[in-house]
């Protein structure tokens, strides 16, 4: 994977870029400092670290829901701040952002009307923006939940929802904050399964926020740790012994 990468990085500009980037809420309290960061096209990133020291918070800068403190972030050839074109960019928070009391598929074409550049309120959705949302529901193996309420699903079969969403909407990058968090085993291999596939095959990058270091080593290209108020590259066991998630 570290060749392909390589051969990845030298042709193409990454998605993700920060310099010299401080994050957080007050200037004079950076909660993250990060010299330098670049995540590629179909790179897999996961982010680890103990609670509270900014992942979330990294993650929502990232999407230009927080601008940083200091320092320079461009995102899909945006400097922040910016305005990310819709459907760009792929946000599956840890709250979920559904629409509890209309369906899946209702909730999946919020997604797949982004990516299409029409509007929630469209009364008349593009074929193929159906065609995404319907592909998507079934590869997170949800069709048979099509037309059901969100509040009658489980916490897990929201989760898919939330991702479902992301991949009908076809964004050149996903931030997934424990995205994989109230699944069994087999429905989260089903779910990284199928999000990793997008990833390889559309070039898009997948930052992840987990807690869970096996599970982040394993899914991921790159595996970075933040403690302390720094982003670290993960490199020994040791390091993550010292980490107490």
């Amino acid at each position: 994977m570290a060749d392909v990468l390589e051969e990845v990085e030298s042709h193409k500009s990454p998605i993700i870029r920060l310099i010299d980037v401080e994050i957080g809420y007050k200037a004079a309290e950076p909660l993250v400092k990060i010299p330098n960061l670049e995540v590629y096209p179909g790179e897999i990133v996961a982010i680890a670290g103990p609670s509270g020291v900014g992942k979330t918070t990294l993650l929502r800068t990232i999407a230009g829901l927080i601008r940083p403190i200091s320092g320079k972030l461009e995102v899909c050839g945006q400097v922040s701040p910016f305005k990310p074109g819709k459907g760009v960019l792929g946000y599956v928070p840890q709250r979920l952002g559904l629409i509890r009391h209309t369906s899946v598929m209702h909730n999946v074409m919020i997604g797949a009307n982004a990516g299409h550049n029409k509007s929630f309120w469209s009364l008349l959705p593009s074929s193929l923006a159906k065609k995404h949302a319907l592909e998507s529901i079934d590869s997170m193996g949800l069709s048979d939940k099509l037309n059901e309420p969100i509040r009658r699903l489980s916490g897990g079969q929201q989760r898919r929802v939330a991702t479902a969403r992301t991949l009908a909407q076809k964004p050149s990058l996903i931030m997934a904050d424990e995205f994989l968090s109230e699944l069994d085993e087999e429905t989260m291999n089903m779910v990284l399964k199928e999000v990793t596939d997008y990833v390889r095959k559309s070039g898009a990058a997948l930052l992840v926020v987990e807690h869970d270091i096996s599970r982040a080593k394993s899914m991921a290209d790159r595996l970075l740790v933040i403690d302390d108020g720094r982003v670290n590259p993960f490199i020994t066991e040791a390091t993550a012994m010292e980490v107490k998630i």
